[in-house]
């Protein structure tokens, strides 16, 4: 048996549905980071948690891990050129700790991913942007009574 300590289901939003989100450009922060040993032992990664600021699936989680200790160094640049886009997308390109990363909102590129030992979908991320970053068509100025229209013309020789 476990103490709940007087839980009460009353007071708490249950958990919804935890389908894979669709592929797509999502707003999220890092809101948790630990660094911990790998499977093995050989090595360590750093598990990011991001959490979606916005839209259909706020407050939904996914998780990034680095493996910035390994002794595969593949793997370790893999991780540090990950870590890198995500120093550039939330401006703090010198952490110390990866505490100094949170809180920041930035665009996450999430695609679907088959696990191979369930066959089931599961979510990746697979890209960093900084939050200002364009996500759609480029925006146009708007036109004001001090703007000067100019049209092309072809000079003939």
């Amino acid at each position: 048996m476990a103490n709940l300590n007087g839980f009460n289901a009353h007071e708490v939003e249950p958990t919804s549905n935890f389908e894979p989100l669709p592929a797509g450009k999502y707003l999220a922060a890092i809101t948790e980071s630990e660094m911990k040993p790998t499977k093995n032992g050989s090595g360590s990664y750093l598990q990011l948690a991001f959490t979606i600021l916005e839209g259909e699936f706020k407050n939904r989680v996914l998780w990034a891990r680095l493996n910035l200790n390994n002794p595969n160094a593949t793997a370790v640049k893999i991780a540090r050129s990950e870590l890198s886009a995500i120093c550039h997308a939330v401006g703090v390109m010198q952490p110390r700790d990866s505490v100094e990363l949170h809180n920041i909102p930035l665009l996450i590129t999430v695609k679907l991913k088959k696990r191979e030992d369930t066959g089931e979908l599961t979510n990746e991320i697979k890209g960093y942007e900084a939050k200002t970053a364009s996500t759609g068509q480029p925006q146009q100025a708007p036109v004001t009574s001090n703007t000067v229209k100019v049209f092309p013309f072809q000079v003939l020789l």
